[in-house]
């Protein structure tokens, strides 16, 4: 009988917090756009003699990531060193919090696109601080010092994950959790989101986990979903031809969807970890906790269930819109046009989301303001442009710097409502398709409603769209009877 496996994954992420100065130094921490090397200071480059001082607003942002993630503040914790040489690393250690970090003992309850519920725990989270930014040119390499001594916090999750599609889903949750705190950006793109995996296998049932294999160099949430799937399809592979699994760092080679070997894991001991002698324990009061938790922003679950009750929108509505903060914000902006929730939430998942999944663009980058959105949904509330009409007028507008009600007045877009010039249409098209006419009069009642859409269809045809929709239907009705 094959021996059935089971795969053990635990996730490690960084994030980068959006406090505007760095973790040890009034340094300017938006340094994107910044000449090389010009966001430093004696402080962040390590030099003999400068001594680091806590920033407040990183203990702030942090409290904040443990309040969203259910974690158990500890009052007192403290700073380690963490003692390794790469390029990067001015000081040759990187301050982190080795043996009690801020906060411990967290969960996420995420769910399954299949429904299925389950909940990851979070062992720890932890204060540290970022290196700097190796640039590889040939056969040189750069360092550029803007990002040493950037404010992190480390999300370390129990091997509570069992799939890749799991650890995607967890990513997922984990990113919208933090972003509606507002403390980082959480993006791969920009690099204030960082993953690396820790992946195990063992027979199924059994209660002692494999060696474990930390794979690096992961940009997105697909690339560890599929670094997750090849790593333990090799794991599985080399131990059935009776290999050793060794504990060891693997880089994740996106082109050639593999992982390769980068150097042997190194144990806590390797790191000659001990207290930082540069800064005090960390103390954070229940006074302070307490403070900061009555300045939380609004959660994801709380935003759903105020969208489910003040807009009486159905929970599937509401799910989609609440998934990125941007796009709530974006709703709630289009509604205080419209006045309309529901409208306005058909407009944003159909036409608005279409547009950016074919675009690749956020909706901070969309073409289509809330302002603009509002006034279309309102054109048609009010008669102006039928909704036909009104995806025309979205189309022109992703490349049309003009106001809608402008494009619509200037462009001639404006719906008919005279009822002579409708009615005339309406006569048209029954005189054009008699066999239509004699059908509807000897179709049942079943079928009747179809081949009314059929010769309003053939009306708003002639009209180009601009026939109001329920002048039309009255007509057609009336004149069948």
């Amino acid at each position: 009988m094959a021996r059935q496996w089971e795969s053990v994954i635990g996730l490690e992420v960084h994030l980068q917090l959006k406090t505007g100065t760095k973790v040890w130094c009034g340094c300017d921490a938006n340094y994107d756009n910044s000449e090389v090397n010009t966001h430093t200071c004696p402080i962040c480059l390590g030099h003999p003699g400068a001594l680091p001082k806590l920033n407040k607003k990183v203990v702030e942002y942090a409290i904040k990531g443990a309040l969203a993630l259910n974690c158990k503040i500890n009052n007192i914790s403290g700073f380690d060193r963490k003692n390794y040489f790469y390029p990067d690393t001015p000081k040759n250690y990187q301050i982190t919090q080795f043996e009690t970090p801020y906060c411990e003992n967290g969960h996420l309850d995420v769910k399954l696109n299949s429904g299925r519920e389950f909940r990851v725990g979070i062992t720890r989270i932890q204060i540290e601080e970022d290196a700097g930014k190796s640039i590889h040119m040939g056969t040189e390499s750069l360092i550029n010092f803007n990002r040493a001594s950037m404010p992190l916090v480390e999300i370390i999750s129990d091997p509570d994950l069992r799939s890749s599609e799991e650890a995607y889903e967890y990513l997922n949750l984990l990113k919208s959790t933090i972003k509606y705190t507002g403390i980082s950006d959480v993006s791969m793109e920009l690099g204030s989101l960082r993953c690396d995996a820790n992946i195990s296998v063992m027979e199924k049932g059994s209660k002692v986990y494999g060696t474990r294999v930390e794979v690096k160099n992961l940009n997105s949430f697909k690339a560890v979903a599929r670094a997750i799937d090849y790593e333990i399809g090799r794991q599985i592979e080399a131990i059935e031809n009776g290999e050793i699994i060794n504990q060891e760092t693997r880089l994740w080679d996106d082109d050639s969807q593999v992982t390769r070997i980068m150097r042997s894991k190194e144990d806590a001991m390797d790191y000659r970890y001990f207290p930082e002698p540069d800064l005090p324990r960390l103390v954070i009061k229940n006074e302070e906790i307490e403070r900061i938790k009555a300045l939380m922003p609004e959660s994801k679950s709380e935003k759903l269930a105020r969208f489910i009750k003040d807009y009486t929108l159905p929970e599937y509505d509401a799910n989609i819109l609440t998934d990125e903060i941007e796009l709530a914000d974006y709703f709630e902006k289009v509604v205080e046009f419209t006045k309309n929730p529901k409208l306005s939430s058909n407009w944003i998942m159909t036409e608005v989301l279409r547009e950016l999944k074919e675009s690749g663009k956020t909706i901070e980058e969309s073409n289509i303001t809330s302002e603009d959105l509002g006034k279309i949904i309102n054109l048609i509330q009010k008669d102006v442009i039928s909704s036909k009409i009104a995806k025309q007028l979205f189309i022109k507008k992703l490349t049309d710097i003009r106001d809608p009600e402008v494009i619509v007045k200037e462009d001639g877009m404006v719906q008919v409502v005279d009822l002579g010039e409708i009615e005339g249409i309406v006569k048209q098209v029954l005189n054009e398709n008699p066999k239509m006419v004699e059908d509807f009069k000897n179709s049942d009642e079943g079928r009747k409603p179809r081949v009314l859409k059929g010769l309003i269809g053939q009306v708003m045809k002639l009209s180009k769209g601009k026939a109001n929709p329920t002048i039309v239907t009255e007509l057609m009705e009336s004149k069948l009877k």
